[in-house]
C-alpha cells in the first residue's frame, strides 16, 4: 500500500516512463545528453550553451525538461550552474520499459540485470 498522498509504485513507474520518453522525444534534448556523456557527464551551463546554435532561453527550456525527467541534475557552484548526466536513472527507466515489452537485459556475466 502506498503512503497517503504518494502515488503507488506502478503509477510512479508510468510517470517516470512518460517523463523520460517525453524528454527523449526532442533531438536537442537527446543531443544534450550525448554531449554530457561525451564530456564525462558534467558541464557548466555556459559550456553547454556554447555547444548549441539555438538561443539561451531555448537551451534552458530543454535543460529544464531534462531536469524534470530526472535525466540530468543541476548544482550551483558559486554563480555557475553545473549540469550532470544521471546515467543510473536513464538506465533504470529504459530497463523498466524494456522488461515491460518482454526484453530481458543481461549483465556482463550473462545473468539477468537489475
Amino acid at each position: 500500500m502506498s503512503e497517503p498522498g504518494k502515488p503507488a509504485r506502478g503509477r510512479r513507474e508510468l510517470d517516470a516512463l512518460d517523463a523520460v520518453f517525453g524528454a527523449l522525444g526532442h533531438p536537442a534534448r537527446r543531443h544534450i545528453l550525448q554531449v554530457l556523456a561525451a564530456r564525462d557527464g558534467s558541464m557548466t551551463a555556459g559550456e553547454l550553451n556554447a555547444r548549441f546554435t539555438h538561443s539561451w532561453p531555448t537551451t534552458t527550456r530543454h535543460l529544464g525538461v531534462l531536469v524534470d525527467a530526472g535525466l540530468i541534475s543541476v548544482a550551483m557552484a558559486g554563480r555557475e550552474r553545473h549540469y550532470r548526466l544521471e546515467r543510473q536513472h536513464l538506465g533504470d527507466v529504459l530497463a523498466l520499459w524494456l522488461r515491460s515489452v518482454g526484453f530481458e537485459l543481461l549483465g556482463p556475466d550473462g545473468t539477468a540485470a537489475g
